[in-house]
């Protein structure tokens, strides 16, 4: 430590971030597990609190809105990983036969300019797009193939797909930069000996890109499954309203609404803190089963 003691000191400033954002925060979750009632003091409020144990996580098993949400979640975030997982790859595929170094790039610009966008300005984008007068309905309209308009945010069953496709949009275009970099990495002498082999393009991507972008696709699709319960907030909540409550309540959006819109804190504390349970369990039963399946 002592010989590098300028890098220990340039570590401070993170370990001190860390402490306070990361760890210093787990305090409240003792919130869970007490009858917390804003008013008054703070401090007084919340260590004079009623202790009531594990009563608000069967609260929340029993309200009737447990599976309701654990399915929405579930199967929501499952619909964006089928969707959004090839898309990177199929980009960075695409792009990598590209040989117009102004085209590329191009491309690649536009590519990764969702990912910079604000889920408020995404969100509306979205709700724009597939209105009753949106660009959808008219294109829709003009191949002759309905006749009056989808109104696609007031139909419950097509908001996982609306959530998953906006998702795939927003990220694909960042998320293929770790494969060009893993294509990038590939030795050239392997396409030339295949080329002298008389492999074309197609056969030179299934037995050479392929097969050396699998360790970083099975790295991402391990973190992919085992955030299946961090669907994100923003979308959600900015994409819902009444018509489609049914499927487009989450966790995320269901704790929000307890916690600061009805002042139930302890309650949504106790939500989340199952929330992070449950993501950690996968997490390691993900782990496991895939070191069992590779190694």
């Amino acid at each position: 430590m002592k010989s590098a003691k300028y890098l220990y000191l340039m570590l401070i400033p993170a370990f001190v971030w860390v402490i306070a954002i990361c760890y210093a925060p787990m305090f409240g979750l003792y919130m869970a597990f007490i009858n917390y009632q804003p008013g008054g003091d703070f401090w007084t409020q919340f260590f004079t609190s009623k202790f009531v144990g594990l009563d608000w996580f069967q609260y929340f098993y029993n309200s009737g809105d447990f599976f309701r949400l654990m399915r929405n979640t579930l199967l929501s975030s499952t619909m964006t990983i089928l969707i959004s997982f090839p898309a990177p790859i199929i980009i960075a595929l695409a792009l990598n036969e590209v040989k117009n170094r102004f085209v590329k790039k191009t491309v690649q610009s536009v590519a990764y300019l969702p990912y910079f966008v604000s889920w408020v300005i995404a969100a509306n984008i979205f709700i724009t797009l597939l209105s009753s007068d949106g660009m959808v309905n008219g294109i829709l309209k003009s191949l002759g193939l309905i006749d009056q308009s989808i109104l696609f945010f007031q139909e419950k069953n097509y908001f996982w797909s609306i959530v998953a496709s906006a998702n795939t949009w927003k990220s694909m275009g960042y998320n293929s930069i770790i494969y060009l970099a893993a294509i990038a990495g590939i030795n050239p002498e392997q396409y030339e000996a295949s080329t002298v082999d008389g492999a074309n393009k197609w056969k030179q991507m299934l037995h050479i890109t392929l097969p050396s972008l699998k360790p970083t696709a099975i790295i991402l699709l391990i973190l992919a499954v085992a955030n299946v319960m961090n669907t994100g907030f923003d979308q959600y909540y900015l994409m819902q309203n009444e018509s489609v409550m049914a499927t487009a309540d989450v966790i995320d959006t269901y704790t929000y609404r307890y916690g600061l819109s009805q002042g139930m804190f302890s309650y949504a504390a106790a939500v989340g803190l199952f929330k992070s349970i449950i993501s950690i369990l996968l997490l390691t039963t993900i782990n496991r089963v895939f070191k069992r399946a590779l190694f």
